[in-house]
Formats: C-alpha cells, structure tokens, sequence
C-alpha cells in the first residue's frame, strides 16, 4: 500500500491521514498554455508591497529622518548596538522588552567579545571617528564588567 501511494504523489502519514503534493509551477519550456484563473483551486493571494527602508535616527533628536551620509553610520550603529546588549547586561539600562533592569553578565560578556572581534575585523577600514568610538565603548564596557564581576554594583550613570 505504501509504494502505491508513494507513486500517486501521496504519502501516508499513520493510518488515516494522507497528503498530496502537487507542483504547479510552469517551466519556460512547457508547450502547453497556462491554466484559466478560474479554473485554479482557490484564489492566490497578492503579495504586499515591501515596506519601505526606515530612516536612520539622528542621534539629537530620536526624529526619523534622512541623514546625509547615512552610509557612514552604518558601523557606528551597529558598534552602539553591541554596547547597548552590552549595557543591558550588566544592568545598566533596562531591557526594552520588559523594561526591566536585569544583571545577565554572559550576556554582556558577548556583546564585549563581539566588539572586540569587530575591532580586530575592521582595523585599517575604519575612520578616525569610528576608532574612537569603538576604543571608548570597549573601555567604558570593560571597566563595567569588571567592576559588575567583582561583586560591585553597576556603575554610576
């Protein structure tokens, strides 16, 4: 029984339930037409446009908007993405998700780590800006972890 239905396109899934798989994609090479609309099994739902890109946020404001050259902040959002898992970590900043403030010290310990693997990723292909930015987050979070794995308590803000 299984190998017959093996062969019709179905599969026997336990004793009752079947299912069947049929493709309906075209080729470009098949010489028939295509199948009428209506003659299709259910309607096919359209595809939602893409949701346009959101705009970098200016660092004064916390507004929406175009910056010109946003490209140029591209590592720099991502380094203070890292330092802000960071800071939540080590119980710094509140978790935005439960708004919460939470000590998870692996949890800051990666975020740690991962900047410093971009550091030694991006040496030579970052500007003067992006240096500097990077060398004061990694000092600022290490001397918290630091002080957090000694047993002190988070650090004044």
């Amino acid at each position: 029984m299984l190998a017959s239905a093996e062969l019709e396109g179905r599969r026997v899934v336990g004793e009752e339930e079947t299912f069947k798989v049929t493709d309906r994609r075209r080729r470009a090479d098949d010489d028939e037409p295509a199948a009428p609309a209506a003659s299709r099994p259910g309607p096919e739902p359209a595809a939602p446009p893409p949701p346009p890109p959101p705009a970098p946020l200016r660092s004064g404001g916390g507004e929406p908007g175009p910056l010109p050259g946003a490209d140029a902040l591209d590592l720099q959002g991502l380094l203070v993405m890292f330092a802000s898992s960071a800071l939540i970590g080590l119980g710094a900043a509140p978790d935005p998700m439960t708004g919460e403030q939470r000590i998870d010290l692996d949890q800051a310990q990666e975020a740690i780590e991962t900047l410093l693997l971009l550091r030694a990723k991006t040496e030579g292909n970052r500007t003067e800006a992006e240096s500097r930015l990077l060398e004061e987050i990694l000092y600022d979070l290490q001397m918290r972890f630091v002080r957090m794995a000694q047993g002190g308590g988070p650090a004044p803000r």
